[in-house]
């Protein structure tokens, strides 16, 4: 056992908390008395461990100092003078071990306060991401009992717009209730465009073409604008997100009311 591997595992710690053999024990006292470097870092660890351990001490109650100095005066024949310890391990061995324990305790709690503190964030985590999960349901379910009332209304009337030269595969069924002001269409039919492009749906009101919104990719019925006094629904091809005017060169249907 050199000094390299008493610094390496801990054998100074070890020995102040009493946990060496007797052998270990006289080769770093011999150590110590040999090497200054090994002395001055045995006593900087000494001092270190009394002023944990005096930190976090208790004062006993006052009757234990009493009861303790009446016994005392009453038999003082049965004192047993005790054999002189050793000069490097005092009561510190013992202030030592309670210091070793609180610092064990501390790396206990600290851990399992990280660990509470990551179940948390996840826990978080997961409800918000379940709330906007249920918000969107919710939402799905309301927009598609509204789309079913106005088609089942008797106010509904159908129309159904098929695709010209420009895209002949091209359909779309709108439902127009004028009682309700709602229009909704059922755009599966329409061919896929390209990531540039949307479908985009307009009115013609005395000549003048109304927006009544872009047709989304992503879904089979889907609410549009309803516009007053239109005369026809067209459907054209517009750069991706739509236009404020439509491109006419690329209308692909429409139909009269």
């Amino acid at each position: 056992m050199d000094k390299a591997y008493i610094l390496e595992n801990g054998i100074i710690e070890l020995y102040l908390l009493g946990e060496l053999s007797t052998d270990d024990e006289l080769v770093l006292e011999r150590l110590l008395l040999e090497d200054k470097e090994l002395k001055d870092e045995f006593d900087s660890i000494e001092a270190n461990f009394e002023a944990l351990a005096l930190e976090n001490a208790i004062n006993p109650p006052t009757a234990v100092k009493e009861n303790l100095i009446n016994s005392l005066s009453r038999d003082a024949s049965k004192v047993i003078p005790l054999p002189k310890k050793n000069p490097y391990k005092s009561y510190l061995a013992i202030a030592a071990s309670i210091a070793a324990l609180i610092a064990i305790g501390s790396v206990w709690m600290y851990s399992q306060w990280n660990d509470t503190k990551e179940d948390l964030q996840i826990a978080t985590e997961q409800n918000f991401s379940l709330s906007k999960e249920l918000e969107s349901l919710k939402d799905n379910l309301e927009n598609t009992s509204e789309y079913l009332a106005v088609l089942n209304s008797a106010d509904t009337e159908q129309y159904i717009l098929k695709g010209n030269a420009l895209s002949p595969s091209a359909k779309l069924v709108s439902y127009v209730n004028h009682k309700q002001k709602k229009v909704i269409v059922n755009a599966t039919e329409l061919p896929e465009l390209d990531e540039n492009h949307d479908y985009q749906m307009w009115a013609d009101v005395e000549g003048e073409m109304i927006n009544m919104g872009v047709i989304s990719k992503d879904s089979q019925l889907l609410a549009m604008n309803y516009i007053n006094n239109a005369e026809s629904l067209n459907v054209t091809i517009e750069p991706l997100g739509g236009s404020y005017h439509p491109t006419v060169s690329r209308l692909i249907t429409n139909v009269y009311l």
